[in-house]
């Protein structure tokens, strides 16, 4: 099968499964797993070449609707009848296991998709019951854009991710999946630890200066206790099984005595020897 991912979340799906060398092409920001670095690059997630599309003759198209804009995709790949699914857009960490279901069976590899799904919802069950420890939660503030800031909200999986690592998310309260805030309001809230992960940015690429400059950053106690994260982006603000290690990450920060140690090179779906499964 001739695969094409047109965003990143799907390409790695597919490279969960295994398909990885199926992929003929994947747009301009799938960046994992290492070996589609050498592929046909297509375009921005928004703003597919579909002439390349057409001329690698995919048999099928991994499309998206995550983001808005990404209709145009959609709308040009029925006008070519170029045959496509639209992989469900995910909001919680169930549906994101769910969506290593659909992948499976459009892609015929179901019973490995099936056992992945299983997997993930142990990894699941084991952090709630890990959370269960803390007496606790420490309290988190998500940054995920700058200029106007947003955060994510109670309908977002990093809320879920914040109480699976012993954590709260601070604006939990808020029931959007996206909330846009100011920096006052933040001061207020007064996190115990803020996280950076601004959306489509390397985390190579975030200055911290740019948070500690804002005003009544030094009063707060993340600042004082320096629990000041700039985190990747990758493993947080996909919605694809990465997410795992994102929590593995965050929960291994709050809580390093109760959680495993988080390791970049061990991915707990992909790797056998994560011993705290075993």
């Amino acid at each position: 099968m001739r695969l094409i991912s047109i965003c990143p979340s799907n390409t790695e799906l597919a490279a969960y499964l295994g398909l990885t060398s199926s992929l003929v092409g994947v747009d301009n920001y799938s960046d994992w797993p290492e070996d589609i670095q050498t592929l046909p690059r297509l375009g921005s997630d928004l703003s597919i070449d579909m002439d390349k599309v057409e001329e690698l003759q995919p048999d099928l198209v991994l499309a998206s609707l995550s983001v808005p804009g990404m209709e145009r995709n959609i709308e040009e790949l029925e006008k070519r009848n170029i045959p496509f699914v639209i992989v469900p857009n995910p909001k919680t960490l169930t549906e994101v296991g769910e969506s290593i279901l659909f992948v499976g069976e459009v892609t015929n590899t179901f019973e490995k998709a099936r056992r992945l799904f299983k997997k993930y919802n142990r990894i699941i069950e084991k952090f709630q019951s890990l959370s269960q420890q803390i007496q606790k939660p420490v309290t988190l503030y998500w940054e995920w854009w700058a200029k106007p800031i947003f955060t994510p909200g109670s309908a977002n999986w990093l809320t879920e991710i914040s109480k699976l690592a012993g954590g709260r998310n601070v604006f939990e309260d808020m029931a959007q999946s996206s909330v846009k805030t100011d920096w006052e309001e933040i001061v207020q809230r007064n996190p115990d630890v803020i996280s950076v992960i601004w959306v489509g940015v390397q985390k190579e690429k975030v200055n911290p200066k740019v948070i500690l400059k804002r005003p009544g950053t030094e009063h707060m106690d993340a600042i004082k206790n320096n629990e000041l994260y700039i985190l990747d982006e990758p493993l947080f603000c996909r919605p694809s099984p990465r997410l795992l290690l994102g929590l593995f990450k965050i929960a291994s920060i709050l809580h390093p005595t109760i959680y495993p140690p988080f390791n970049e090179n061990k991915d707990p779906l992909l790797d056998e020897e994560v011993e705290f499964l075993l």
